[in-house]
């Protein structure tokens, strides 16, 4: 998954909840707000809005490569903020209205509908009560904190006043914290509280950040890295603010939420599974649904998908045991699959990396023949780092438009001897690299002609659809030759198919956590740890695992629907079309065209996509 930035996207809703970059607030007052009267044009209106909107969200604007709030860390959890957040998305929707669509061009169309769709899913997200959950297992401030003062992330430390950037973050996070546990308490209070097996999760996080020699925190990497161009003043300066910032700051506030998780907040945990079982729960996962799928699909549309999903990818998965001559039903394979050593050859973690090399160096000849655009910013492999492999995804971190931070795949590898082939490596790094992630995120942060608020959006169900949709093309691309490769490439396919499946039914259904992990297990080649982990990612934010499959199946209708209509881009299908004088299908226009303008809805991209191919007539 890419490591998400939504910028403004669920910023509402997730505020306090599932978005660990949006732990941002805005300080600097009324007087650094716009007046939109003065504002002439749409594209003034969305520059004004996303100047706002930077300040409001300090460490959204780092990772975009705005360095101008660096040093921010403002308080976020108060219902102050939210009231600042409510009247300043009102008031560029209101802003908004007073521009004609229709007398719109084509392409600040499609910003009007994303800027009009994107303002009012965040003003219904306010209303909702996610501010009693501040953070969770897989996302929140606690975790985005460490990855951001590492050193390894996407805060700069080059300069002495970047390491002082860092400490004034650093202030802000005490007071976060005190509020975080305030509105935790609320929740209690409200019933509206974190199932008890993603408490026990959340503890040993905030464990592992009270260190105390300050030399051995994660905090202290920057420090391991001060630049040769700092004068001996500020090194000796900076290594003793430091090493008190994390004394005196980081551990005691770490300790803090541990502490209070352990004895206040896991004996008022819930035992249910699903987000139903809080007050309000049904009407904030349809929101959820609503939002991350970008669609008016149902729960129970979703569900049906993904049980009709399942049962053809399993009849896929029949084939390839048939292939290697597996005797045996396909619950016997997958336990085949996760115990063979064969298909575990790795002794280092530089040797699983080295594996994930060799993909890119595979397929690299075939990209030019389905991309005519390729990014500009650079691309890198790395390991996940230690401190949160062991409850980590593979994922994706963009990185900076002006291409100062490449992009990078993040693999975590806890024991490389156990790193399996057959957790689908080739369709993995598809997704997470390229084309998948890579190619959409940086074309478009790099596509200056898009207002800001578009080159730096996120739609997991276009972003994540297309990643998923980019899983289906390794065959073109000339991987998948290896059966077990594409056994993996099946797995991987089937777990976002058995996603539909389990974040619905717990949720809506009252599957349990036990349930899901048993279904998923029966249904892919997984090892009950990593099933627990999936499984316990989606009670943690639930709604977002649906956007892979829901977006990559609308990207594939909108392939097949043009190659029909303006003949295919193989000999087969091409030869059914011979002598109907129509245009040809280009694939490689195709995915150009649908990567261009960047995320959008799903509703919004189809639109764009049925323009084009008229003109392409």
């Amino acid at each position: 998954m890419k490591k998400i930035a939504l910028t403004g996207l669920l910023a509402g809703a997730l505020l306090a909840g599932c978005n660990p970059q949006q732990k941002n607030a805005a300080e600097t007052g009324a007087a650094t707000e716009t007046n939109l009267a003065d504002v002439k044009d749409l594209s003034g209106l969305f520059t004004a809005y996303w100047e706002e909107n930077a300040r409001l969200f300090p460490l959204d604007a780092t990772t975009q490569g705005d360095n101008r709030y660096n040093d921010q860390l403002p308080n976020d959890g108060t219902r102050e903020f939210r009231g600042k957040l409510q009247a300043f998305y009102q008031k560029y929707l209101d802003g908004l209205q007073k521009f004609n669509r229709e007398e719109l061009s084509a392409n600040d169309k499609i910003s009007y509908d994303i800027f009009q769709y994107d303002l009012e899913n965040k003003l219904e997200g306010l209303k909702l009560n996610t501010w009693m959950i501040p953070f969770q297992q897989f996302w929140g401030l606690p975790i985005t904190l460490g990855q951001f003062g590492s050193g390894e992330g996407v805060q700069p430390f080059k300069t002495a006043k970047d390491y002082d950037n860092w400490l004034g973050r650093v202030r802000g996070f005490t007071v976060w914290a005190d509020t975080a546990i305030s509105n935790f308490r609320q929740g209690m209070k409200a019933g509206v509280v974190l199932p008890r097996a993603l408490v026990v999760k959340m503890i040993p996080q905030m464990r592992a950040m009270e260190t105390q020699d300050p030399t051995q925190s994660l905090f202290y990497g920057p420090v391991k890295k001060l630049p040769a161009g700092l004068s001996d003043a500020d090194k000796t300066r900076l290594t003793a603010a430091y090493k008190k910032a994390i004394s005196e700051e980081l551990v005691p506030t770490y300790k803090k939420l541990g502490d209070f998780l352990e004895k206040e907040y896991l004996p008022k945990s819930r035992p249910s599974t699903g987000i139903a079982a809080i007050p309000g729960g049904p009407e904030l996962y349809k929101y959820y649904v609503k939002t991350w799928t970008t669609t008016d699909k149902t729960p129970e549309e979703i569900y049906q998908t993904g049980q009709r999903e399942v049962a053809r990818i399993r009849g896929e998965m029949e084939k390839v045991k048939a292939q290697v001559g597996f005797n045996g039903d396909l619950k016997a394979f997958f336990a085949s699959l996760k115990s063979d050593p064969k298909l575990m050859p790795y002794k280092t973690p530089e040797d699983v990396l080295n594996a994930f090399r060799a993909i890119q160096a595979k397929m690299q000849p075939n990209l030019k023949k389905m991309f005519g655009r390729t990014p500009k910013t650079p691309f890198e492999i790395r390991q996940t780092e230690a401190f949160r492999a062991a409850s980590a995804s593979a994922e994706y971190n963009q990185g900076s438009p002006d291409g100062s931070r490449p992009g990078i795949f993040y693999i975590p590898i806890v024991d490389a001897t156990k790193f399996n082939v057959t957790s689908g490596m080739e369709s993995l790094f598809l997704h997470e690299a390229i084309p998948g992630h890579h190619y959409q995120i940086s074309l478009q942060q790099e596509n200056t002609d898009l207002p800001k608020f578009r080159r730096f959006a996120w739609y997991g169900a276009m972003g994540e659809g297309w990643a998923l949709y980019t899983e289906s093309l390794g065959k073109e691309l000339g991987l998948y030759t290896d059966p077990y490769q594409y056994m993996g490439a099946l797995g991987d396919e089937m777990h976002r198919a058995v996603r539909l499946v389990v974040d619905v039914g717990m949720h809506t259904k009252n599957m349990t956590r036990e349930q899901a992990i048993a279904y998923m297990l029966a249904n892919e080649a997984i090892s009950e740890e990593g099933a627990t982990a999936e499984i316990e990612r989606y009670m943690a934010i639930p709604g977002q695992a649906l956007s892979y499959k829901i977006g990559a199946l609308k990207i594939r209708e909108l392939r097949e629907k043009y190659e029909k209509q303006l003949g295919a881009h193989n000999d087969r299908l091409r030869e059914k079309y011979v002598g109907q004088n129509r245009a040809h299908f280009s694939l490689s226009n195709f995915h150009d065209e649908l990567l261009k303008d960047g995320v959008m809805p799903l509703a919004v991209l189809e639109r764009k996509m049925d323009t084009w191919a008229a003109n392409q007539k």
